[in-house]
């Protein structure tokens, strides 16, 4: 967990925390709700400069921020101007300003996978039997093959594209293989014992019977396209984040994925640091994908996250009336020991894999 990591960490989280409560206070602003304090992080004041009335704060702790409203609390003895009160606003204005962090976390994402599809391209699979990704303690990473290699033969037979290497991988039947790779000009010879795998979906699911593999990953191509084509496919990517987010978080909450998955800073400090060292496109491609894992768990309906508030305001459309003081006090300090225990068991992730890398 190096420095490139911590920075990087750093970049993400505060690029975020930036765009969630963005969403919150121009959709304020523009609803004609008075703001009081943009804050990014927590803790000591760093920076601080109050403009137009509002005061916008920099802070030592960069794991969150907030926005404070004129009247956010309604049961304040403080005299407020009731034009400018978020409690006096109508039930619709106070779900669009709330809503909009989540909202703004996911738009974030979608234009920034648009932006890079625009400007690096669509991946597609290289036309050969190109290698890209070779997995750690596989068998293929065990035999020494590389990212780059083109397999040209398996066991002297000719192999012209990934569907024939695929193919005589998976008749092996887990015999030792003599492989031929086309290696920077040079032709390799390595031999590689296939091993039976299930095949899993993201959440590690087995989805169909065994096969053999060696543990390599289809190289891709960049394909220009316009921006149209661009627009069409980050919206793509982004809806098929949500819904695999969306379904993990689900998955977890029942037990069928191991809440030892769960991640913390440390996580983000690591997987920041891996993808920046990758290039800039990886690591914002990971800042969009933490953007929409922001945006869907702030909608979970705990109190003291947005989700929490959206509930609140759906029970008072119900019920035509806000929720007793004493009922919400009650229910914000249910949502914020439930909040700081996730966070808790999050750093106990980490810290345990963080030992685990260290043996």
């Amino acid at each position: 967990m190096g420095i490139t990591g911590i920075l990087a960490a750093i970049a993400v989280l505060g690029v975020l925390i930036v765009v969630h409560e963005f969403g919150h206070f121009i959709v304020a602003k523009k609803s004609g709700v008075g703001v009081l304090k943009f804050s990014v992080g927590f803790g000591p004041k760093l920076f601080g400069r109050t403009i137009d009335g509002t005061e916008y704060v920099l802070s030592a702790i960069p794991l969150g921020g907030f926005v404070k409203m004129v009247g956010e609390d309604p049961d304040s003895d403080e005299p407020v101007d009731e034009t400018i009160s978020f409690s006096h606003q109508p039930l619709w204005k106070r779900c669009a300003i709330v809503l909009a962090g989540p909202v703004f976390n996911l738009l974030f994402a979608f234009v920034a996978f648009a932006a890079m599809f625009y400007v690096s391209g669509l991946p597609v699979p290289n036309e050969g039997a190109k290698v890209g990704m070779v997995q750690e303690g596989k068998p293929a990473a065990a035999a020494g093959f590389e990212s780059g290699d083109i397999i040209a033969t398996i066991d002297g037979a000719a192999i012209e594209t990934w569907q024939d290497l695929s193919e005589a991988i998976r008749a092996s039947e887990g015999r030792e293989l003599t492989v031929g790779v086309e290696r920077e000009g040079e032709t390799v010879t390595l031999a590689v014992t296939p091993e039976k795998q299930d095949p899993k979906n993201v959440f590690g699911e087995v989805t169909g019977p065994s096969y053999y593999a060696i543990g390599i990953g289809h190289a891709t191509d960049r394909k220009s396209i316009g921006i149209l084509r661009a627009i069409s496919e980050g919206f793509q990517q982004t809806l098929w984040w949500i819904k695999t987010i969306s379904v993990s978080v689900y998955k977890m909450v029942r037990g069928q994925i191991p809440a030892g998955e769960i991640g913390g800073p440390i996580l983000i400090v690591q997987a920041a640091g891996t993808q920046a060292q990758v290039g800039f496109e990886a690591l914002v491609n990971f800042m969009s994908v933490i953007s929409i894992n922001l945006g869907i768990l702030n909608l979970l309906p705990i109190p003291v996250l947005d989700g929490g508030h959206l509930m609140f305001f759906l029970i008072e459309g119900v019920m035509r009336r806000p929720l007793d003081l004493r009922q919400r006090e009650m229910a914000q300090q249910v949502g914020l020991v439930i909040l700081i225990g996730l966070m808790a068991f999050a750093f106990y992730n980490d810290i345990g894999r963080l030992l685990g890398s260290w043996g």
